[in-house]
């Protein structure tokens, strides 16, 4: 964890909207003594932004610094992370934009954490997080997860931070149902979602309670704890979130866990899990709950505690995730000139007819498909390669400049699959990026460069493999991530 922030830092809305409120009992809750000893392990977010290792000059690249288009600044932003399987990091400050593009380049991750809202943050300060950096980051393909840190569980033994941070009440009240914890819940659900949509954080995203590791055998720490998530989640769910809850796999996740086998209905549980378990395997598996719970989608692992980690020049103290939500690698099927199918291992070269010689017709429709697409054929599409398609041919090579033939070859292929706008994709691309990352599986594919990929819109690793392997052969780093150089080479067709 950070070093505490010196305790002068001004109440959150949180803190007064419960200090209006004498059923929480704040006094109590400020004072209650540290329960036992606990054994989870730490926070998503244990770590500061470190400074770069290159200058300032460098930190910026060609293909991820534009800025959002002004007319898309107040176009609601999709639910984040939405459908996605593959890895994450996490921190304790925001990372500023220059990093950030540093690390959509050169890093294998394509999920944040970020900390939004909650008293108890380490990093309250937040002067990078901005509704700008929020749409920059999901416009530039980051995936987020927006986490709140505030009250912690009783016996939780670091907290609380701050002179004006808290526990969760530990009392359990007339009926046995922790109604302090309970109103806490609410306040913390109802300030998670104003601090997530003054950010432009839409509904639909999921939103991330942080419940550090405590004694989960201490009864009243437990129930109370689950009792305010009760309450927060079912606050959340309310206001239109997706609801997720970190905590270790020894303690918060199995608590919840229990709750889910031996007492359904007991309290309300998240929708989705992040667990903490150190074991340096990057999958959503652990050995303290079972494997049926919050299954498919609906798990997130920290496998790996605070480590510095350096990408593009930019040291960043984190901590690693892998990730497994909603439908995971997910992309639209997708349609082209009316059912044409221009996906395949081999495109092969195409030429018109000859003596003993007939073009491949479904090669042949996919071509004039992809050109009619394009404004260069206005003919039928079909499986003839006649004087219609010819003249097309001719006239993109002689656009594109190639040199100008009525044959059509590997190289072709590549440079027409391959145009088009070129954001950086990488292990987890996938839904809205579908596309793009077709484009790349199709030119690859017709490069006939050794490597074969399924033509699904996916980018898992069995692509990152096939992407830095192309970029081996093109004499690039094999990093495995379709950066601008890559998209350069594909779009030229180079083999």
């Amino acid at each position: 964890m950070p070093p505490a922030l010196p305790p002068t830092r001004p109440r959150t809305s949180l803190r007064r909207r419960l200090a209006r409120s004498s059923a929480i009992g704040l006094t109590a809750l400020t004072t209650l003594a540290a329960g036992a000893l606990v054994t989870g392990v730490g926070s998503p977010a244990g770590a500061t932004l470190a400074a770069a290792t290159t200058t300032t000059t460098a930190a910026s690249s060609t293909a991820s610094t534009a800025t959002v288009p002004a007319a898309r600044r107040t176009t609601p932003l999709p639910p984040t992370p939405g459908d996605f399987q593959g890895l994450g990091f996490d921190q304790c400050l925001t990372p500023s934009q220059a990093a950030m593009d540093r690390w959509l380049v050169s890093s294998p991750f394509l999920a944040v954490g970020i900390y939004i809202s909650g008293d108890s943050r380490a990093c309250r300060s937040q002067p990078n997080l901005t509704p700008t950096w929020v749409r920059n980051q999901i416009s530039k393909g980051w995936k987020l997860l927006p986490i709140t840190l505030g009250p912690q569980a009783s016996c939780q033994p670091r907290f609380p931070r701050y002179a004006d941070d808290f526990r969760i009440s530990p009392v359990r009240g007339a009926a046995g149902r922790y109604p302090k914890a309970r109103a806490m819940g609410r306040a913390s659900g109802t300030e998670t979602v104003a601090d997530a949509q003054a950010l432009g954080i839409s509904p639909g995203s999921t939103l991330w309670y942080d419940l550090e590791g405590f004694d989960h055998t201490n009864t009243a720490c437990r129930e109370s704890a689950l009792a305010f998530i009760s309450a927060w989640v079912t606050t959340v769910k309310k206001l239109g979130y997706v609801t997720g809850v970190y905590s270790s796999a020894s303690s918060g996740i199995k608590a919840m866990d229990d709750v889910r086998r031996t007492r359904p209905g007991a309290y309300v549980l998240p929708q989705r899990i992040w667990l903490a378990r150190w074991d340096g395997v990057a999958n959503t598996s652990t050995s303290y709950i079972t494997e049926s719970g919050w299954r498919p989608g609906g798990r997130v692992k920290q496998y790996r505690g605070g480590h510095d980690e350096v990408w593009g020049g930019v040291r960043i103290n984190i901590d690693s995730n892998f990730l497994d939500l909603g439908r995971g690698l997910y992309a639209p099927p997708e349609t082209r000139c009316g059912g044409v199918k221009v996906d395949f291992l081999q495109y092969g070269t195409l030429e018109p007819p000859r003596a003993g010689y007939t073009a491949n017709a479904e090669r042949v429709s996919a071509l004039k498909c992809l050109l009619k697409e394009q404004g260069r054929f206005t003919g039928g599409i079909d499986g003839a390669y006649g004087p219609g398609l010819v003249e097309a041919v001719r006239a993109w090579k002689a656009a594109s400049g190639r040199p100008v033939d009525s044959r059509w070859f590997r190289r072709d292929w590549m440079m027409l699959l391959a145009a088009g706008s070129q954001p950086v994709l990488k292990r987890g691309s996938a839904g809205p990026y579908g596309p793009y990352v077709r484009r790349v599986q199709r030119a690859i594919n017709a490069g006939n460069v050794g490597v074969k990929v399924n033509v699904d819109g996916t980018f898992d690793p069995l692509m990152t493999d096939a992407v830095a392997r192309y970029q081996r052969r093109v004499g690039l780093p094999a990093t495995g991530i379709v950066d601008p150089a890559t998209w350069g080479r594909l779009r030229s067709g180079t083999r």
